[in-house]
């Protein structure tokens, strides 16, 4: 019986950076497939606070929130870092993937929103991509030449982001308002340390939301 088990939503972002630390590290364990609708004992036991994926249960003890669960897995496991050694770069990645994160919010009221919150929401996006296109105008990594902790935070503005914007009609990045940022979208899906851990059912990631923005039924999918 595997040691490591990590509870998770497949379409999920936060759940999918957890899996590919797991794998950069070489950490062998159990993936467990929740049911958003139907949510296990265990998810509720480990997370009572949240109730929400990703739980990683190392040993039986559970541990919650996709980016400390990234951090636990760099300082517990042996293999390639994660967060980079030098003590100012770490702490820039730590900017970067907070600043991510705290994004979440604005990208899920840009795209499923309504009225004046959907509005807020893509005003919140653009603000987020203008720091990104700048950001990105003479670099191809957040920290360094090593592909890191922010970057693995960045999946949600890497490839999420694409698909709900495919799937809903809402149009904010583009070649011709973000062509920095859509570079270093393109060259971050394409480049080989992030293929080999992003979702391999592209299509039926897409074909998932587009069923919930039909349906209207998102609710959950951000956990």
């Amino acid at each position: 019986m595997a040691q490591v088990k990590l509870l998770g939503f497949w379409y999920s972002a936060f759940s999918h950076r957890v899996e590919w630390a797991l794998k950069i590290k070489g950490v062998k364990y159990e993936y467990i497939e929740e049911d958003p609708h139907n949510k296990s004992l265990l998810l509720l036991q480990s997370n009572p606070i949240h109730k929400k994926v990703p739980v990683l249960i190392d040993n039986g003890m559970p541990i919650c929130e996709s980016m400390v669960i990234l951090e636990y897995i760099d300082e517990t496991f042996k293999g390639p870092s994660i967060l980079p050694k030098d003590p100012y770069d770490r702490a820039l990645a730590r900017f970067w993937a907070k600043f991510l994160d705290d994004k979440v919010v604005s990208v899920v009221n840009a795209f499923l929103g309504k009225g004046k919150e959907q509005e807020k929401g893509k005003e919140e996006v653009c603000e987020m991509l203008k720091v990104l296109e700048k950001e990105f105008k003479d670099k191809k990594l957040f920290v360094g030449d090593k592909f890191g902790f922010a970057d693995i935070a960045a999946n949600l503005v890497g490839l999420w982001m694409g698909v709900f914007q495919e799937a809903s009609g809402v149009v904010l990045a583009t070649n011709e308002n973000f062509p920095n940022f859509c570079a270093w979208r393109d060259a971050y899906i394409n480049c080989s340390q992030v293929k080999e851990y992003l979702p391999l059912r592209i299509d039926e990631l897409l074909a998932f939301y587009l069923s919930l923005y039909m349906h209207a039924s998102c609710n959950f999918c951000f956990s």
